[in-house]
C-alpha cells in the first residue's frame, strides 16, 4: 500500500444521491472527490449512500475506478441522518422504508463485492417501547445479514455511542447480536464511538481484530483528521497485525472546512506512524 501499511486505506465520501455532503466525509461531489483522494495516495473510499441501489453499481464503480480507487465498502449513514428513516421508529411504515433502503445497500454491496456497514439507523428508544423496538430492531437486522449473504457479501455491525443509538454500544453487545444471526456478519469499529463509550480503543481492536472488517480512524477528542505523532496509531496499527485483521481502514472524521487538506494530513500521520510495521 502507498502509506506503508499492510491494509488498503479509504475515505469517507458521499453518494450523489445524498441530500448534501457526511460532515464526516469529503465534502466534494464523488467524482471530485476520488480525484483528490487518489492524488493524495488514497487506496479507496467508503462510499455512504442515500438511496443508491445495486441497478447504480456499475456506474458508482465506474466513476470511483476512473480515479484508479477502489470502493472498499457501502455505509448507510444517510438513510438515517439524512432522511430521519430508522428500524425502531414506532411507525410501521418509517420501519418498512428505512428496512427497504437498507435492503437495497446490501444488494448493491454485493453488486460491488463489497461488505454494507449499518450504525445509527438502528434508531432510538422511547420510553416504554424499549423491549418492542429492540425486538423490531433485531428482527430487520436479521433480515438485513441475511440479505447480504444472499448476495454474496456480509453485514459489518457498528457499535455506537447512545449518542447515536440506543442499540448496541460496545463491541461484546454488537457480537452478541452477530452470534444469534443465521448468516455471517462481522464488525465495524469507530475510535470515536469507542471512546465516547469509555472503551479502550487498542484492548478493542486486540480483541477483535478478526472479526472487525473495517476500523474507522478519527483525532482523539476532536473527532477531526489525524496528526503525526498520534500515540495511539502504532498501537493499533501492532494491535490489527498481531490479531490478523484483513480489513481496510477509512478516515471518518471532520473536514475543518477544507476536506484535500484534512485528508491529506490523515494521510500523513498514517504514513509516519506505519514505520511501526516495517
Amino acid at each position: 500500500m502507498s502509506t506503508g501499511l499492510p491494509w488498503p486505506l479509504a475515505y469517507t465520501v458521499s453518494a450523489d444521491d445524498c441530500a448534501s455532503p457526511m460532515v464526516l466525509g469529503h465534502s466534494a461531489p464523488l467524482a471530485e472527490a476520488v480525484r483528490e483522494l487518489a492524488e493524495l495516495g488514497y487506496d479507496g473510499v467508503e462510499i455512504q449512500v442515500r438511496e443508491t441501489g445495486a441497478q447504480d453499481a456499475e456506474a458508482l464503480a465506474r466513476t470511483v475506478e476512473e480515479a484508479g480507487l477502489t470502493v472498499l465498502g457501502i455505509g448507510t449513514g444517510p438513510v438515517a441522518a439524512q432522511d430521519r428513516l430508522t428500524l425502531t421508529d414506532p411507525s410501521p411504515d418509517v420501519r418498512r422504508h428505512a428496512l427497504f433502503r437498507l435492503l437495497g445497500a446490501a444488494r448493491l454491496a454485493g453488486a460491488l463485492g463489497v461488505p454494507v456497514t449499518l450504525g445509527q439507523a438502528r434508531g432510538r428508544f422511547l420510553p416504554g417501547l424499549e423491549d418492542m423496538q429492540r425486538l423490531w430492531a433485531e428482527r430487520a437486522v436479521q433480515q438485513l445479514a441475511e440479505e447480504a449473504a444472499d448476495h454474496g457479501t456480509r453485514l459489518l455491525l457498528e457499535p455506537q455511542s447512545r449518542a447515536n443509538t440506543s442499540l448496541w454500544h460496545t463491541p461484546a453487545e454488537a457480537l452478541a447480536v452477530i452470534g444469534t444471526l443465521d448468516a455471517g456478519a462481522g464488525l465495524v469499529l469507530d475510535t470515536h464511538h469507542l471512546d465516547a463509550e469509555g472503551v479502550d480503543t487498542v484492548r478493542a481492536v486486540t480483541d477483535h481484530a478478526r472479526v472487525t472488517g473495517c476500523l474507522q480512524l478519527a483525532a482523539h477528542a476532536t473527532r477531526g483528521p489525524l496528526t503525526v505523532g498520534d500515540p495511539r496509531l502504532p498501537a493499533l496499527f501492532t494491535a490489527l497485525r498481531a490479531g490478523g485483521f484483513t480489513g481496510w481502514l477509512t478516515l471518518e472524521h471532520t473536514q475543518d472546512g477544507d476536506s484535500r487538506r484534512a485528508a491529506a494530513r490523515s494521510w500523513t500521520a498514517l504514513t509516519d506512524a506505519a514505520t511501526v510495521l516495517s
